[in-house]
């Protein structure tokens, strides 16, 4: 997908350049986590008490309870949706001192069904809040819309 919103190309991004490559590693690295079925990698990225706008449901999660919940609420087993990647793109990361605010776009593609038939590609925009901590950049906020 190509940007063409000419205001993009103006936009300097605020930080620099070490801090917005750490925010992005960090968010990265939650796909990572997500795509290797690895909870605990991606629990480590996402601050205790963050408040999350998923994409799938419509309350606002408060924390780690709020967000188990949702994923407990995902479809499992036979003819459950399968993650086959998930692909982050188009950011536009800005960091003042230890707060940085991520917007970029999401690929989720999904493996074939049993039946052989493919789900087409999820688009997702996002916006996350992200702070910088002993343990490294968390996110302490999440705000993602699925797109047409």
């Amino acid at each position: 997908m190509t940007d063409s919103n000419p205001s993009r190309a103006a936009h300097r991004e605020a930080g620099s350049a070490e801090d917005r490559a750490a925010v992005w590693a960090a968010l990265c690295d939650i796909y990572a986590g997500f795509t290797a079925h690895d909870r605990e990698r991606i629990d480590r990225r996402i601050h205790p008490e963050a408040t999350i706008w998923d994409s799938a449901v419509t309350p606002l999660l408060f924390g780690r309870a709020d967000l188990d919940w949702v994923r407990a609420q995902r479809p499992t087993g036979e003819g459950a949706p399968v993650v086959a990647g998930i692909h982050a793109h188009d950011e536009v990361i800005d960091v003042w001192e230890d707060t940085a605010l991520a917007r970029y776009l999401l690929r989720v593609d999904f493996a074939p069904a049993a039946d052989g038939t493919t789900a087409a590609p999820e688009r997702i925009r996002n916006t996350a809040v992200v702070r910088r901590f002993p343990q490294g950049w968390l996110v302490v906020h999440n705000h993602e819309d699925l797109l047409p």
